[in-house]
């Protein structure tokens, strides 16, 4: 019989998820109390915080989103490709009023961690891949000590800015827009994603220009016109959410398809490569 690359690959999926046990619900519901709501001049943003990976960053976020602390705040430094960052004027006294934050870029692993493996030998890791709908990078670590692993910086991820101090941030934070600026990856806290309304945040007004054009004046700058936890939306206006499951058996059949590309599409096949970054994890609404 021959062997393609196709059926060890699936093989090899299929091993990994009798071991991990994975899920075989292909959708999971958002907690209200763990999702965000954006509301910017053009539109509304749903962010997912992941307490389980970053819990004192998504805490500190969570919180200056109840008291309105963002409210009326600006995206100030936004450019195109990269990233779109907000926060209050920095410097000034509520900016001040905010406690620094310990970093939360990386977290050990103990020999019953799991996760849904995608690529290895990754540029910048020895492995990516997936847990509870968020992109990671992992590195084993030597003679069965603890391993060591961090989430990535995909394109729509949520991380806290800071200045060149490791533990430097406190309320600044910036989505990802643009190519994933993965050598930000294990220096900066990333504390969420966006699983809904990303096109809302392509949209936000980019402040830097190219050399020769006229800068853009700080009253064109994008405002935030609310941000709040879902929970405390009211509730003819929350958004209900589910997103794909990326512990389960239907998740781990598609990375397969995505690595192999059998369409008749490709009728030149690319590597078997799959950057991590470029894996779409779906968010459907929930009427």
């Amino acid at each position: 019989m021959k062997v393609t690359l196709k059926t060890v690959l699936t093989l090899a999926t299929l091993f990994f998820i009798s071991v991990c046990g994975a899920d075989d619900s292909s959708w999971r519901k958002l907690s209200l109390n763990n999702t965000v709501l954006l509301t910017l001049p053009h539109g509304q943003v749903v962010i997912e915080l992941a307490p389980q990976f970053s819990p004192k960053n998504a805490a500190q976020f969570s919180k200056l989103t109840q008291q309105g602390f963002y409210d009326g705040t600006k995206f100030y430094r936004v450019i195109d490709g990269f990233v779109a960052q907000a926060g209050p004027k920095d410097g000034s006294k509520k900016d001040k009023s905010v406690p620094l934050l310990a970093m939360e870029s990386e977290w050990q692993t103990d020999s019953k961690w799991t996760y849904t493996p995608v690529q290895q030998h990754d540029l910048f890791a020895p492995q990516t891949g997936f847990k509870q709908g968020f992109a990671l990078a992992y590195q084993a670590g030597e003679n069965d000590s603890l391993g060591t692993a961090w989430l990535t910086h995909c394109p729509g991820t949520i991380a806290m800015a800071r200045n060149n101090a490791a533990d430097s941030a406190s309320s600044h934070f910036y989505f990802v827009i643009g190519q994933a600026p993965r050598y930000l990856d294990r220096i900066m806290t990333i504390f969420g994603r966006v699983v809904y309304g990303m096109q809302h945040i392509q949209a936000i007004q980019r402040t830097a220009v190219i050399d020769g054009d006229d800068a853009v004046k700080p009253r064109h700058f994008t405002k935030i016109v609310s941000m709040q936890l879902m929970s405390d939306v009211a509730k003819a206006e929350q958004i209900h959410l589910e997103v794909e499951n990326t512990e389960s058996t239907a998740f781990a059949e598609r990375l397969v398809q995505r690595r192999t590309r059998d369409s008749a599409f490709f009728y030149k096949k690319p590597p078997p490569v799959l950057d991590v970054c470029q894996i779409p994890i779906r968010s459907r609404l929930i009427k």
